[in-house]
């Protein structure tokens, strides 16, 4: 156990020192949410509303609305970020050297996950301040808006860990991100509820944001900051955090799939 809590210490100290001294990854990772709540978010201020649905009391601007979302947002660009770093220190040959530790290889991965979801969760909280120094109206979160917040940053991390089995090439990583990340945060609740994209007559659209993990953890995270029921939300991320890693744990295993690609593409 003390070994296994070392190795934690230790990978998780070398990511927020990595992150310590990339000043920009900060500041890009806070830019493109607060443009979506102070450019887009303003002009549809007055215009769009939210009706009192679960789990609002009373009618809201679309700005709180969408706080949620964009905080979905960070978690999910943070994490599939991580697949780009596990990725690069496959290439440099970290990675090999990390994996060889007297330790199971499902514990390595994990404090790699737990060390992308601490990341995610940094961020999450800066851009959480500057939204509400910018005056937009939020509760104050609780226990389970905090444990919601940390369950969708773990499971976007395990999405990480999983794609960056399959990224053989540090080139080929925007093109899958643009195929994950895109279709995750636009098919989902983040931007407008279900209810209007049934009301419009998408319906191809509202079948894919329901069965949409992305969803599900932004819903969690919405009805978390007010107390009410999540319903299925919680098992869904649950699920597909569980389901993520252990398929991710199966892509490292030498026998199946880290061991063919370190061997076409490792150092």
């Amino acid at each position: 156990m003390r070994h296994a809590l070392q190795a934690l210490a230790a990978i998780a100290s070398r990511e927020l020192y990595k992150f310590s001294r990339q000043y920009g990854r900060l500041v890009s990772a806070l830019v493109r949410p607060l443009l979506w709540l102070a450019v887009f978010a303003a002009g549809f201020r007055n215009v769009f509303g939210v009706a009192i649905v679960e789990p609002y009391d009373t009618y809201i601007s679309y700005d709180t609305y969408i706080v949620p979302g964009l905080i979905g947002m960070v978690l999910l660009f943070n994490g599939m970020q991580s697949s780009l770093s596990m990725v690069y220190d496959r290439e440099m040959g970290l990675m090999r050297l990390l994996l060889t530790a007297p330790l199971p290889r499902w514990w390595i991965l994990a404090c790699k996950l737990i060390a992308t979801a601490l990341l995610s969760l940094v961020q999450a909280t800066a851009f959480v301040i500057v939204a509400a120094l910018i005056g937009t109206a939020l509760p104050w979160p609780g226990v389970q808006a905090l444990a919601a917040a940390v369950a969708t940053a773990l499971m976007f991390g395990a999405l990480g860990l999983l794609l960056s089995v399959h990224i053989r090439q540090l080139e080929n990583f925007a093109g899958t991100m643009n195929f994950v990340i895109f279709p995750m945060y636009f098919i989902s609740t983040a931007l407008y509820p279900l209810w209007k994209l049934e009301e419009s007559g998408a319906t191809w659209v509202w079948r894919v944001a329901q069965v949409n993990p992305f969803t599900h953890a932004v819903e969690w995270m919405r009805f978390a900051l007010y107390d009410k029921d999540p319903g299925l939300a919680p098992w869904v991320v649950i699920g597909t955090l569980v389901a993520a890693f252990v398929l991710a744990c199966r892509g490292y295993d030498p026998q199946r799939g880290f061991g063919p690609l370190a061997k076409r593409g490792g150092a």
